[in-house]
């Protein structure tokens, strides 16, 4: 049994969530922004968090369940490699159980370890929702030209429109698709810090109906979509490969993107030269 004292998280506590969410993530990959300051002042210190220290005085586990906008309470957590298999897992679990009214019913992970599935599956939680995270490291870039009969225009004021409409036709017809309106979503994607409207592109056929979009922030390449019409027509490969293009002569070290489970784009970005970083993934209370 692991042994940790236990103690409320604060703000002098980050250098050290920092550190910890670093190791998870050399071990287990996942979301990189895991170990930045924004994340994790939002998972683990806009809410209740504790730490456990061993007894060199290392952040050896860390938790918080935060309450959202309809008052359900999440829970995320974090436990380092090495000092796993050694119970702070479940005390981690009874920890947040007790602070979400006595049974863990939400569950976030960003950094996914071989434990984790069975580990929140033997809890009575169920995997409601996954993705693979991907990195490029800019080399071997393959040139797919755009298909022929379309253009592409950056983002800007006057397109940002053509932009939602390309969004909400790709989208469309995924289970639950928001259908977020166009000021919002307007406003979400051009208010993302890092945003590159310079790089991000909609793509319009010769009648000036939108065939597909991608927008890009930081070193990512954070949403790319083809209405039906223009699937299998390699488009979106286009817009990915121009997209990690961009990122290169823009000076990024990588490129990276997120693709759900179970969306056979996964291989695509696979034989454009994307490698599997991870997972994240998000987990409920069966029943």
């Amino acid at each position: 049994m692991s042994f940790a004292v236990w103690t409320p998280l604060t703000d002098a506590d980050l250098p050290a969530l920092r550190e910890l969410a670093r190791a998870c993530l050399r071990a287990d990959g996942g979301l990189p922004q895991l170990a930045e300051e924004p994340m994790l002042r939002r998972l683990f210190l806009s809410g209740e968090g504790v730490g456990g220290r061993d007894e060199t005085g290392d952040l050896v586990a860390a938790a918080a369940v935060r309450v959202g906008p309809a008052g359900h309470r999440t829970a995320t957590g974090l436990v380092r490699p090495s000092a796993r298999h050694g119970g702070l897992g479940a005390q981690l679990a009874a920890w947040c159980a007790e602070r979400s009214g006595g049974v863990l019913l939400r569950v976030v992970v960003e950094s996914t370890s071989p434990g984790t599935e069975p580990f929140l599956t033997g809890l009575g939680l169920r995997r409601t929702f996954a993705e693979h995270v991907m990195r490029h490291d800019l080399t071997g870039i393959p040139v797919i030209r755009r298909p022929r009969g379309l253009k592409a225009l950056p983002w800007s004021e006057d397109t940002a429109g053509l932009f939602h409409r390309a969004y909400r036709a790709a989208f469309v017809e995924r289970p639950g698709f928001p259908d977020t309106p166009l000021e919002e979503w307007v406003h979400d994607v051009a208010d993302e810090e890092g945003f590159r409207p310079d790089l991000s592109r909609v793509v319009l056929d010769h009648e000036g109906r939108v065939a597909g979009f991608v927008t890009l922030t930081d070193d990512w390449v954070d949403q790319v979509g083809v209405v039906p019409a223009w699937r299998g027509r390699g488009l979106g490969a286009h817009l990915v490969a121009r997209s990690v293009r961009s990122l290169a002569r823009a000076g990024c070290a990588q490129a990276w993107l997120a693709v759900n489970v179970d969306n056979p784009a996964h291989l695509l970005y696979l034989r454009l030269g994307f490698v599997d970083a991870g997972l994240r993934s998000r987990w409920e209370r069966v029943g």
